[in-house]
């Protein structure tokens, strides 16, 4: 898949690209130096968005509607699997190729990128690491090519931030696990094959009780509740999971039993990778909206883009936009390398995620009446923006990681 990837990619650095006004951009791409690899996965990525998404992001985001065929095509070019070994028939890519590919897909299309994320990170990532190798060959390889997605579930009606609290329970029950209760928030919910769910399975141990298992979709037992209408990231559906005496084998199982909490913190720690990334995605996204209607728009018998109130908005947006890119960057990079990353990913996560809200917003200023209409993507990328600040830990979830891994540091 990789080698597919990257020879799209060769072909696509050949042809002239104009996602916004990126002819006038000199993005962090060129001046950071990535290694070829890297710079030839973001021209195949930039092209398949401007081609595939850019197109149809408006009508999937009027529609609520997935986009199935454009999951495909990215299936198919390793793009749903990319750091999952070739050997289960993934891309075989590091983590900071999977990051730029997140950002130019959500650059596109935010649901499709969330889509993209959840997959990578959420699903195949714990399975990856958790999972045994019987497990890996049965719920990894058949979610690579675009024809299956997954989803997480963790949050509950009562307890997102407080992930430890998990009111879902598990018995076992012969040669079955007994799942009842609800999850909440989950993105895919209504599109995926599978999911790796967290449930209690000894009340007494509180966070240290907490299991996960893979539970195939649909299955006797699990009923998903109503679409949410949602404001921002509209292609992708997030509803309610349902566990009515739902049995799965014994060897669903994902790890050890107790090893639920743990798996689930390790797995957000790489999810907030990916959704930073979409932040960056949504960001330049509408840095590069603000810029070409600031170009074009005359007042004054000139362009807005010569007036200094623009320019010093313009200057923010990009300053922190470029900002959170490095910090993700090195998360991803941290990741790769074998070494702790948490506080890195946090920080990523909420600099890029404040970083979209605040440069959408600005984004809209610019363009004024225009940027309020449907005509034009700023106000999707708006709406989509602010979920970042809340999924995979919300902003102040993310200080609190951060707080705590500093004052680790300094204490020793």
């Amino acid at each position: 898949m990789a080698a597919m990837l990257l020879a799209r990619g060769g072909s696509a650095a050949a042809r002239a690209l104009t996602f916004g006004c990126l002819r006038q951009l000199h993005t962090v791409y060129q001046t950071v130096e990535l290694p070829e690899t890297h710079q030839m996965l973001c021209r195949t990525c930039r092209d398949f968005a401007e081609k595939e998404l850019v197109p149809v992001a408006a009508q999937l985001d009027k529609e609520h509607r997935f986009p199935d065929e454009q999951v495909k095509k990215m299936g198919a070019l390793g793009l749903l699997a990319m750091d999952v070994p070739e050997e289960y028939k993934g891309a075989g890519l590091d983590y900071l190729a999977y990051s730029i590919a997140v950002e130019e897909i959500s650059r596109g299309c935010a649901s499709t990128g969330v889509i993209m994320s959840v997959n990578n990170s959420l699903y195949l990532g714990p399975i990856l690491k958790f999972g045994s190798e019987e497990q890996k060959h049965q719920w990894i390889a058949p979610f690579t090519s675009g024809d299956k997605i997954g989803c997480f579930a963790l949050s509950e009606p009562g307890n997102g931030s407080d992930a430890g609290a998990a009111s879902t329970v598990a018995r076992l029950d012969g040669n079955e696990w007994v799942l009842n209760g609800t999850k909440a928030w989950i993105t895919n919910a209504w599109d995926a094959s599978a999911v790796v769910v967290f449930a209690t399975t000894d009340k007494s141990q509180k966070h240290k009780g907490i299991s996960a298992f893979l539970v195939p979709m649909p299955t006797a037992g699990l009923s998903l509740g109503k679409k949410e209408d949602k404001l921002g990231i509209r292609a992708s559906s997030t509803a309610n999971l349902i566990f009515e005496d739902c049995r799965i084998p014994k060897a669903n199982l994902l790890g050890q039993q107790g090893m639920g909490f743990k798996i689930a913190m390790q797995t957000l720690d790489s999810g907030r990778i990916g959704i930073a990334s979409q932040a960056l995605g949504i960001a330049q996204g509408a840095l590069d909206c603000a810029v070409d209607y600031a170009e074009k728009r005359l007042a004054f018998g000139s362009p807005i883009s010569k007036l200094q109130a623009i320019q010093f908005k313009l200057a923010d947006m990009a300053l922190a936009l470029e900002s959170a890119r490095l910090l993700t960057w090195r998360a991803a990079m941290l990741k790769d390398s074998g070494k702790p990353y948490t506080k890195e990913a946090a920080m990523a996560k909420l600099a890029a995620s404040e970083a979209a809200t605040a440069i959408s917003h600005q984004a809209i200023q610019i363009l004024g009446g225009m940027g309020y209409v449907t005509e034009m993507p700023a106000e999707r990328h708006y709406r989509d923006a602010r979920i970042t600040e809340i999924y995979e830990g919300t902003s102040e979830i993310q200080r609190l990681v951060i707080a705590g891994q500093l004052l680790k540091e300094y204490r020793g």
